[in-house]
């Protein structure tokens, strides 16, 4: 039987991912409101550091959470839209 170790996947370049929207979010309520964490840690996670000076970044669990939050936010500016 072969025994398979899969390494962690973490993504640290999601600033150059999301820059097409960067400025057009506040991210310090995106935190709060989707992941209930503060805003440092959510721009550590988006700079790709640890908060201890280390590399760091977004596993898969947080991908995941951060793609469904970002697809409510997009549904949520679509419905405001639609009432004007």
């Amino acid at each position: 039987m072969e025994t398979v170790i899969r390494k962690p996947v973490v993504v640290s370049d999601m600033k150059q991912r999301l820059a097409d929207i960067n400025l057009s979010v506040s991210w310090m309520d995106f935190a709060n409101r989707y992941f209930h964490k503060s805003s440092s840690w959510f721009y550590h996670k988006l700079n790709g550091i640890d908060g201890n000076g280390g590399t760091g970044g977004f596993n898969e669990e947080e991908i995941e959470h951060l793609r469904g939050s970002l697809f409510d936010l997009s549904d949520r500016i679509r419905r405001a839209a639609e009432r004007i």
